[in-house]
Parts: C-alpha cells; structure tokens; sequence
C-alpha cells in the first residue's frame, strides 16, 4: 500500500511559519471509499510519528491533522503527544453529544482544536467554544458570508485561519477582516509582476550563479569566486559541518569544501545558498520550498536516469519570480539554464514540465492529478514519499 504524506504551511500574519497541515492519501482509499478518512488518518499518523519521525516531517512545528468521528470516539489523537499535532475536525463530523463530550476531553488534556471548512450553523456553536482556531475556506463561501461568520465568531476567544487563501488580494482582505493565520500557496506567487530592474544586490547574486555554473573547473578559481561573497562562503562552510554530513574533521576552506563536494555537488550547494540569499526579504517559506523541491527532484531525476543537476536547477528556480517579484522569462534570461528548464518554467511545457507539475500537485495533496503525472513519469509510488520526506530532512539540516 502506497501512503503519500506531504505538507501545506500555516503562516501568521507577518508570513512567517506558524504549522503545517499534513496532507496525505493511502493508496486503498479508492477501493475502499467508506473508510476514506479513517484508513488515510491512520496511514499518516503511522507514517510520521513511528516510520519517519513527526519532527522530521514538521520541522519542530505543530501538525495539523485532520480527524473523523470515528477516529476520535476511538480516543485516536490521545495516542499523540498533545504539544505535536492540532486535532483538526473534519466538516463531515456532526456535533453530537458523544464527539462534544470527546472534544472535552481531549481540551482538559491539552489538546488543540481546530474546525476544518467551517460554515456557520446554531448546532456546532459547543463545538465552536472549545475550539482553538476555526478554519474558513474562502473558496468555499462567499466574502459576504465569511464577513458574517467572522462578526458572529468575535464573541469567542479564539483564532480564525483563512484557507485557500492564493492570492495577495485575499491576504489582504483576509488581514482586515482579522484572520490572524493564512493557509495557501498566496506567499509563493509575485506580488508586482512586471518586468522592473532587479536591485543591484540581487543582480550581483544573480551574475554569482551564473559565473558558479559556466566557470571551467578550476579549484583556484572557483575558491577565488566564492571568497568574494563572505556570507555564501560562510553559510556553505557552516552547513558541510552540521550534524547532517557527521563529519570527523571540520571542512575549514572552499578548497576543502569543493575536494569533498566534487565540481557537480560544489556547484549545486554553492547556487543553493545563493539563491536563498536572492528571497532574503520573503518569506523563509519560499525559500524553505524551494530546497525541498530542488532536492525532491534530483532524486527523481536520478530514478528515471536523466541529469540529476538539472532537475535540481528545476526545483531550486521554480518560485525565482516570486523571490524577485518579476516575470519568470525575464529572471531565466539573465541565468545560463538549458532549453529543457527553461521550457518547463517559462512555458510549463516540454520534457521536464511533468516532473515540475509532479512536484506542484504533490505538495498541494491535489491527489487525482498527482496519479496521472506520476503515471506519466513512470515513478513507483513507494519512491515518491522516501524522496519527499528525504528532503524535507535534507531542508531542515539546510
């Protein structure tokens, strides 16, 4: 049985992460439709506390993970820590007097609550006071309604979390009707899109990359190149001695760095760094995602015996005009890609754009699109989490 697990950020208002929500599908859930919700809740509570490790998937942030009624009659979240996951309360569960007096419970225990999809209606008000946050889908209802069922809800002390928020049009009207936390890819979209001059700074990175990735291997030169850029040399060095390589001896130079590393992983760590340094003033988020894609996508392209190199290129570039707030065709003129990534992030179309729709719908949990690109992409779907998960490890040593 094949279980996808993936994860959806909550950030608060300044854009900084508050939790993720996990995302997850079992592979029998579309041979077993009734049991859905159970067998898929089960899979990921499986998955992340005993086969992976909660904390590596969430990165020390709370889970958000969606319970149905008859997980929680079963006393299924008091398996859990109470400091590591929200216990979400799917749409679909009614307010009985057994899940009211359930939700209780887990209240007196330390537990977080938060209502999923929430529509108001007079039978869920015991359920609204013992929630912590309300989670309203602005796909879902109308602005009118959400205004409505926001006025009705500041009687409680509580917090509202605006989902399906993609735009920064419904972050801002999100903000001024109070929501204080926001779930949605809005941060990972430019705000300004037009083709503007790129500040001085973030060109020279930009020239830096450029340089990283034409320059012949010279280990003279490419130490000299790097010496010129004291905070990339600083971080590259930090990151090769940290817990994630468990190195002996300390690498204490670029020399050192690029003998360990070789020419291809030399320049990938040196092109990542750079480019986080491009989104310095976004949201860490933003950056977050695109290490984890890059990452998530070299192994893919290892799987499938194709240039590893450029599906990291791939993943690492795939939000660079919401870093800079500028046209994608613009950014990639100025970065010496091949025509296959440059087909794949200007026209989203080509060899690779699969692998890159790949990567998009799993993050999203948009699961029936995912099948078909996977299928497409002739990817195992018991590779496709090890990989996910590896870089979401990979991105928290990073």
């Amino acid at each position: 049985m094949d279980v996808f697990v993936a994860r959806q950020p909550i950030v608060n208002r300044k854009k900084k992460l508050y939790a993720y929500e996990l995302l997850f599908r079992s592979g029998m859930s579309n041979g077993f439709p009734a049991l859905n919700g159970d067998i898929a809740t089960s899979s990921v509570l499986s998955t992340s506390f005993f086969t992976v490790g909660i904390d590596k998937i969430s990165g020390g942030r709370k889970s958000f993970i969606n319970f149905t009624e008859e997980l929680l009659i079963r006393g299924t979240p008091t398996l859990f820590p109470s400091n590591k996951i929200f216990v979400e309360i799917l749409e679909t569960v009614p307010p009985s007097k057994e899940i009211i007096e359930v939700c209780r419970g887990l209240r007196k225990r330390g537990y977080n609550l938060a209502l999923d999809d929430f529509v108001y209606a007079q039978n869920f008000e015991p359920l609204i006071e013992l929630s912590n946050i309300i989670k309203i889908d602005f796909r879902l209802s109308p602005l009118e309604e959400i205004e409505k069922m926001v006025k009705h809800l500041s009687r409680y002390p509580l917090k509202l979390l605006a989902e399906k928020i993609e735009t920064y049009d419904e972050f801002q009207k999100a903000l001024g009707l109070g929501f204080m936390y926001f779930q949605g890819y809005f941060f990972a979209k430019p705000e300004v899109l037009k083709n503007k001059e790129i500040p001085p700074s973030k060109l020279a990175i930009l020239q830096l990359i450029t340089e990283i990735n034409t320059a012949t291997f010279d280990v003279a030169s490419l130490e000299k190149l790097l010496n010129q850029d004291v905070a990339i040399t600083y971080k590259l060095l930090t990151y090769l001695n940290s817990a994630y390589f468990s190195r002996l001896q300390p690498v204490s130079s670029i020399r050192q760095a690029i003998a360990y590393l070789g020419e291809s992983g030399f320049k990938l760590f040196a092109t990542l760094i750079a480019t986080s340094r491009l989104a310095d003033n976004k949201p860490d988020e933003l950056i977050r995602m695109s290490i984890i894609r890059a990452h998530f996508l070299k192994q893919i392209g290892q799987e499938v015996n194709m240039a590893s190199s450029e599906f990291f290129m791939l993943g690492l570039f795939s939000l660079l005009d919401a870093m800079l707030d500028n046209s994608m065709d613009y950014l990639l003129s100025k970065l010496p890609l091949t025509e296959d990534v440059n087909d794949a992030l200007i026209r989203r179309e080509g060899r690779l754009f699969p692998f890159l729709r790949l990567v998009e719908t799993y993050e999203s949990g948009n699961w029936s699109d995912f099948d078909a690109v996977r299928a497409s992409c002739g990817i195992p779907g018991d590779s496709i989490t090890r990989f996910y998960i590896e870089a979401l490890g990979w991105a928290n040593s990073f």
